[in-house]
């Protein structure tokens, strides 16, 4: 063992090892009975720990979500401004961005299990802040709290979920993290219809509260271990998560020699980051997770009720609901088609229906703002801007939702990891923020202008993935990164 395995055994034993599947190295024999029964089949047992970490990307979800059907009733109950309430749609967002910054070291120093459980805690006291509220400073507190939480979970788990995956499953399995998301935003959205608001922050508790006992019965990511010089874990975890029956070897060299190069007392400093093998892959991570929520994604599904409003939906809160159904129905698809059709694909298709969904709104309430209510002509717009929206939700789902997560974690230097996905993080979530704490201003102005400067971008993020994004569609991490130098 080494002197880091020894120095950080007190800290990192209780997250690898404490009611884990893969204590076996030389004691492999011994271990195999009814859990090895349990987890022989390679996809069961991955499949089993994407479930259990997906609990993650659900809360992610219902964080998301929990603004769009609160709105009225949280301003009403607590005597808040717009201003305000747009203030505590977006905190959520402050708290990621600060989650974000430290979720690379924190996954790198005591592993991918162990920031999640940490993800975990400030989600639990940020709901029950935000249900036991009686004005906006402890509103605003657990929203911050939730905020930190959703910051780890959103790097951590795709990151995690591309280190166990076979190359074959990586893109279907990667899909699940967006799936979870969107599930959790229908969650919110749905219970949004009969439970108060604050019933309904104390319900959101519930993914965490399942997360954390879930997180002892997985084992950690292999190539993380394998970082860290655990080999006997790293060798173990592999093994699990490949199936007893599997000969590991060629994997096991292939990891071995990707990280060979990185010695665990090594800090990565930005000037490393000038190589092309650094810079490039970083520019598209970047590029891709910031364009993802320039596209306005946010902005619709925080304050879809009051877009559905502003259209002329009579019942917007069931449209809201709706679109929840669908964008949960369109991620399903791409989760199916990811490792068909492709990574680059999926992307130019999405981007290039975003764009003329969000142009079709755009044009929708331009007309809408210029004739009157009374019209059937205005009642038409307000159909074909909730057309435009479905349609612009469905083709988000189907690339630009999930997409650059995977390709994040998947293009990504093992030996940069941590710094370079915190700075890919964090600007996504520092995008987001901009975006939320715009939007009902923006739409306050005008909904035409604020749909027109969303659908350029869609338009932009066309190019980008044509000119830059690579294809990763089986190919293994190590020759994905290998590819860049």
């Amino acid at each position: 063992m080494s002197s880091r395995e020894e120095g950080d055994d007190g800290l990192r034993k209780p997250f690898l090892h404490t009611g884990s599947w893969y204590r076996m190295s030389s004691r492999q024999s011994s271990m195999m009975g009814s859990s090895s029964q349990f987890i022989r089949d390679s996809a069961v047992s991955v499949v089993l720990c994407v479930l259990i970490v997906a609990l993650g990307p659900i809360q992610f979800g219902f964080t998301c979500g929990y603004s769009s059907p609160t709105q009225s009733e949280i301003i009403k109950d607590l005597n808040l401004s717009i201003s305000e309430f747009s203030l505590f749609g977006s905190l959520s967002n402050v708290g990621a961005m600060v989650g974000a910054i430290s979720s690379g070291q924190i996954a790198e120093y005591i592993g991918r299990k162990g920031s999640l459980m940490i993800a975990a805690i400030p989600n639990i006291i940020g709901w029950l802040s935000i249900s036991f509220a009686k004005d906006s400073s402890f509103l605003f507190m657990g929203r911050l709290l939730e905020g930190f939480g959703v910051g780890i979970i959103s790097y951590t788990v795709p990151v995690y979920i591309a280190e166990i995956a076979p190359q074959n499953m990586r893109g279907s399995l990667g899909s699940v993290n967006q799936l979870s998301v969107t599930l959790g935003i229908l969650l919110a959205y749905l219970l949004g219809l009969f439970v108060h608001w604050r019933l309904l922050a104390v319900l959101g508790t519930l993914p965490c509260l399942i997360l954390i006992p879930g997180l002892f019965f997985i084992p950690e990511s292999p190539r993380w271990l394998a970082k860290m010089g655990m080999t006997e874990e790293f060798e173990a975890s592999l093994q699990v998560l490949r199936g007893f029956d599997t000969d590991i070897s060629a994997e096991v060299n292939e990891i071995k020699k990707s990280v060979s190069s990185s010695t665990k007392r090594t800090t990565t400093r930005f000037a490393d980051l000038r190589r092309r093998r650094y810079w490039f892959p970083l520019m598209v991570g970047i590029g891709l997770l910031m364009l993802q929520q320039l596209s306005g994604i946010n902005a619709i599904l925080f304050y879809s009720s009051k877009i559905f409003e502003s259209a002329g939906v009579s019942s917007s809160n069931l449209a809201t609901v709706g679109l929840g159904f669908i964008q949960v129905l369109a991620t399903g698809v791409t989760t199916w088609l990811m490792d068909k059709a492709g990574r680059r694909l999926l992307l130019i298709i999405s981007t290039s229906g975003m764009t003329v969904s969000l142009l079709l709104v755009a044009v929708a309430f331009y007309i809408e703002g210029t004739i009157s209510k009374d019209s059937n002509l205005y009642g038409i717009m307000g159909v074909l801007s909730l057309v435009g929206l479905v349609a612009m939700i469905i083709f988000f789902s189907l690339g630009l939702g999930a997409i650059p997560w995977i390709i994040m974690s998947e293009i990504l230097p093992v030996n940069i990891k941590s710094l370079s996905g915190s700075v890919a993080t964090l600007a996504n979530w520092l995008t987001s923020w901009l975006v939320t704490m715009t939007a009902n201003f923006l739409l306050s102005w005008t909904s035409a202008g604020t749909f027109t400067i969303y659908s350029v971008v869609s338009a932009f993020t066309v190019v980008f993935v044509t000119l830059w994004v690579p294809e990763t569609k089986g190919r293994t991490l190590e020759e994905i990164q290998s590819s860049f130098r």
